[in-house]
């Protein structure tokens, strides 16, 4: 793993946003297109530490539009769902 840094700021921030999700649902106004969201940014950190963590700095300073969009991905091919 060549990114741990980046991969620790990911973890932190999908930490912080699923622990955002448990205050949020204890409030009954809270709506399911809401959750839908704040999941969606959840997954893009952990998506992002996962598929960034053998990135060069050069890939990782460029920080191309198509690079972010592959990065932010579900990594299907390496983690699979459970049965």
């Amino acid at each position: 793993m060549r990114q741990r840094e980046i991969i620790l700021q990911n973890i932190s921030e999908a930490r912080e946003q699923l622990e955002e999700i448990e205050r949020f649902l204890l409030n009954p106004e809270y709506e399911e297109c809401e959750l839908r969201i704040d999941l969606e940014h959840a997954y893009h950190h952990l998506n992002y530490a996962w598929n960034i963590r053998d990135e060069s700095d050069a890939a990782l300073a460029e920080h191309s539009a198509e690079n972010f969009a592959k990065w932010s991905q579900y990594p299907a091919g390496d983690i699979h769902e459970f049965s």
